[in-house]
């Protein structure tokens, strides 16, 4: 492996090379991310981090590694500049893991005694620091990480281009697999280098602009990638092969005619080129589109690009490990250039901000270039996807963030979570609006971490609507609702009795929020929007000529089933009249009584020959009830008080 060199040297080195490339502090804006003691607390992960991480803000990274597209083994240095925010500042800690070997470290140019363990690299500071006082600390290291998916760093062989490859991954918790770093989300480093030697015959690429290819002994070459933007440390990446570059252009609006390159490197084959071609150029769309939809791609001073490897996809800043070329893969991993790259979730728990709006990506790419049809098509299977399970939460609690597959949930995370960004579009019911609201939050937060009530926030304030009962039961809720309508038509106009059922109502009882109706009358075809204030809601809406059917949701805006939508004439005014959901139900049915006065009420269950089954005295608006010993069958449910009583069937399964 690479031995340290004559520390003198190597600091000459770095003054020369900074003099040249724009270094954060001349001339480029500081990243507003949070600094210092503010920084704990704010990432909560289910592992050990010392105290002593959050003593200093990261300014600079610089990565110098060896690496090989057939082995995960990995050495070199990387060195850090910081900045001290705590009072004093005598012992320095980076997170590196165990298994790698830590050869020598170095603190300001003078050389340290490195203690490696708990994951952890500890130093003693030759001379202790003061609070905004700067320090250089530089860390020479190999060995071979974890490996495997999800596990700092792979390899893989490609049999159809007949290549091997080797990337990294490091989200979200194993950047210290292959190299020592700070793993705190709101401590963006203000930018970074990544120095990437390997033989000759190979390719590597990374983040930022590759600025030079340097022959190095033993036949080897250095690939010198720099960025000056503010990243965050589980995007710093490589990856490495036999590649060969393809390269487009990008021209969004806003640079008048200026571009934006769009770099690939992909396997050394005759047919690969002509292979994905069509695919990869439609990543200038993608970048089009987004710099219209959003801001300025954030980056357009470097580049974008991809790295063929074997996985599916990462949004690597500035250049995407990618596994393929397909439509939806390439959107939704240029959208996180936006969403997780520009702006990125501030803890874990909050990975929406990441994957949901990402993936929202891919139905604006759908919508704005293959048509709102193929749009629709890609929400409606999101929303079976969901629906799938009743339950689940698009933020994660704390105490599950030591499951990875959690955070990364495509049920949740990523599908439920563009549904969400989707529903709140249909709130503001004003489509300019809503883009306002997605720059803004990109402006005010670019080079940053947010939460999604950060979002929550940007929304409120543009809108001047209160969106606390939506993210209670969306964001940080569960499950979703069933609408059920019993109706009937009198002069008054058409009578709606709705229903509503929530799939998880233990955790979310009730979805307060708009939707949408198609009504279809002999005289008009009509959308009308009714706000739903409670399980069970009733309207009257005057409309011309006679009503032939009613649809939920037509536009497909709201995550939500279709209960049952029946003619009737109900005894809305008899004081045992009720609703009920789900139907069919599986372990209990939910009564929702409209008229309740809190006095009690025989509630019995019977089978199709009236045989009485379960029987209860009940009171209260929603009355829960127990059919899990029951079997799949049809069901009679009674409610009587008195000489009032009202009974409705069911379905169990």
């Amino acid at each position: 492996m690479k031995r340290a060199l004559i520390l003198s040297i190597l600091m000459i080195a770095f003054s020369a090379a900074f003099s040249q490339w724009n270094y954060p502090e001349k001339g480029h804006v500081g990243c507003n991310h949070a600094k210092g003691q503010n920084l704990k607390g704010a990432e909560a992960v289910f592992y050990f981090q010392s105290d002593y991480l959050w003593d200093y803000d990261v300014k600079f990274y610089f990565v110098d590694i060896e690496v090989s597209p057939t082995s995960i083994d990995v050495g070199g240095n990387v060195t850090i500049h910081a900045d001290v925010v705590s009072a004093i500042l005598d012992t320095l800690a980076l997170e590196f893991t165990d298994g790698m070997i830590v050869d020598s470290a170095f603190v300001n140019g003078v050389i340290v005694t490195p203690n490696h363990t708990d994951n952890h690299i500890f130093m003693q500071v030759p001379t202790t620091l003061n609070q905004g006082e700067s320090f250089v600390l530089q860390v020479y290291y190999h060995g071979t990480p974890t490996g495997g998916f999800l596990a700092g760093v792979s390899t893989a062989y490609n049999s159809i281009w007949d290549q091997n490859v080797t990337w990294s991954l490091s989200e979200p918790y194993v950047a210290r697999d292959w190299f020592p770093v700070k793993q705190v989300l709101p401590d963006k480093a203000d930018s970074c280098w990544v120095f990437l030697t390997t033989d000759d015959q190979y390719m590597a690429g990374s983040q930022g602009l590759l600025t030079a290819v340097t022959p190095m002994p033993d036949s080897k070459l250095r690939y010198e990638w720099k960025s000056k933007y503010p990243i965050n440390y589980y995007l710093i990446s490589f990856a490495v092969s036999d590649y060969q570059e393809y390269n487009i252009y990008a021209k969004p609006t806003e640079l008048n005619g200026d571009s934006i390159l769009i770099q690939n490197f992909l396997y050394d084959h005759p047919n690969i080129i002509n292979t994905y071609k069509d695919d990869i150029d439609q990543t200038i769309d993608f970048m089009e589109l987004f710099s219209d939809l959003y801001i300025l791609y954030p980056f357009h001073e470097e580049k974008y690009g991809h790295c063929l490897a074997e996985n599916g996809g990462m949004e690597h800043q500035t250049m995407t490990t990618i596994g393929g070329f397909a439509y939806d893969l390439v959107s939704h991993e240029i959208a996180h250039m936006w969403w997780g790259d520009n702006v990125t979730c501030a803890t874990w728990s909050d990975i929406w901000i990441n994957e949901g709006f990402a993936s929202y990506g891919e139905y604006h790419a759908r919508e704005h270039l293959e048509g709102i049809s193929s749009a629709n098509s890609w929400m409606n299977s999101k929303h079976n996807t969901v629906m799938a399970l009743p339950d689940g939460s698009v933020y994660v609690p704390p105490d599950q963030l030591d499951d990875i597959w959690r955070i990364l949930d495509s049920r949740l995370s990523y599908d439920k979570g563009a549904a969400i960004i989707h529903m709140i579009r249909f709130e503001l019911q004003d489509d300019d609006l809503f883009l306002d609201i997605m720059k803004e939050f990109q402006t005010r937060f670019t080079d940053s971490t947010a939460t999604g009530l950060d979002f929550k926030a940007v929304v409120e304030e543009i809108s001047g609507i209160d969106f606390s009962n939506f993210f209670d039961q969306w964001y940080f809720g569960e499950g979703y609702p069933t609408y059920s309508i019993v109706w009937n038509q009198t002069e008054e106009g058409l009578n709606m009795n709705v229903t509503q059922t929530a799939s998880a109502s233990s955790v979310t009882p009730v979805f307060k929020m708009l939707m949408e109706y198609r009504v279809s009358t002999t005289e008009v075809d009509t959308l009308i929007r009714l706000y739903q204030t409670n399980n069970f809601n009733q309207f009257t809406i005057p409309l011309p000529g006679e009503v032939g059917t009613i649809i939920v949701d037509p536009n497909n805006w709201v995550l939500n089933k279709t209960g049952s939508i029946i003619v009737g004439i109900e005894e809305t005014r008899n004081p045992v009249y009720f609703t009920y959901g789900p139907n069919p139900a599986r372990d209990y049915l939910i009564l929702y009584m409209a008229n309740s006065d809190g006095a009690d009420m025989s509630v019995s269950i019977h089978d199709m020959t009236g045989r009485n089954i379960i029987n209860q005295q009940r009171s209260g608006e929603t009355i829960k009830v127990d059919i899990s010993s029951l079997p799949k069958g049809s069901y009679l449910i009674k409610v009587q008080e008195g000489k009032y009583k009202l009974t409705k069937r069911f379905v169990k399964i």
